[in-house]
């Protein structure tokens, strides 16, 4: 069976939200499957030097032209959250948690978090809006709660983070097929054509 596709992305991440929405059906045509990676942007940035696309002069009132524009073409809800760029430590350790029990539910509530705080607006940093997320998709809320305090899921969300940067991931969405590195929610129709062709 064909590897499957390594799929990273940060909760505070616009283009990861549309990137979400995405991802599972262009694998699906190719019979491939995905494997989702949270990690922490903030990290990264320390790393690369780079700030929140936001933040950055001109490119920041691009950038929000275009999540708005991107959404409609998408045809997923959006709303601009009042609070941005969140800490998202939270998100991705109530995923890793999940995973490591139910993968799919665990997407379920990496996708439920992303419109949550891209489509309604929501703050998902707080621990207890992660929770009660959670417990709407069924998820044992009082099993969670303790969970996201828990040191081996702690270490998980780091050893993946640190990881993500030894690979080379400096943002959010970043898929990599059969090693091969794609950069942006845009670069997704590149990610089908390669599938489809073995590459160019």
């Amino acid at each position: 069976m064909a590897a499957a596709l390594d799929f990273y992305f940060d909760f505070s991440s616009p283009y990861g939200y549309f990137a979400a929405e995405r991802i599972d059906a262009i694998a699906a045509r190719h019979a491939r499957a995905v494997d989702w990676r949270p990690f922490l942007l903030g990290v990264v940035f320390k790393t690369t030097g780079q700030t929140p696309l936001t933040e950055q002069p001109l490119r920041g009132d691009y950038a929000r032209r275009d999540f708005a524009r991107s959404a409609r073409l998408y045809g997923l809800p959006f709303t601009w959250p009042e609070r941005f760029p969140i800490p998202t430590q939270a998100a991705a350790r109530a995923f890793y948690w999940l995973d490591a029990r139910e993968p799919e539910a665990a997407r379920a509530l990496a996708k439920a978090l992303y419109r949550a705080y891209f489509g309604a607006g929501r703050d998902i940093s707080p621990p207890a809006v992660v929770i009660d997320i959670a417990a709407g998709l069924g998820v044992d809320g009082a099993a969670l709660a303790t969970a996201l305090n828990d040191a081996d899921v702690k270490d998980r969300l780091r050893r993946s983070t640190e990881a993500a940067i030894a690979r080379g991931v400096f943002g959010s969405p970043m898929v990599f097929v059969d090693g091969e590195p794609f950069w942006g929610a845009d670069r997704l129709d590149q990610v089908d054509r390669w599938l489809a062709t073995g590459g160019w």
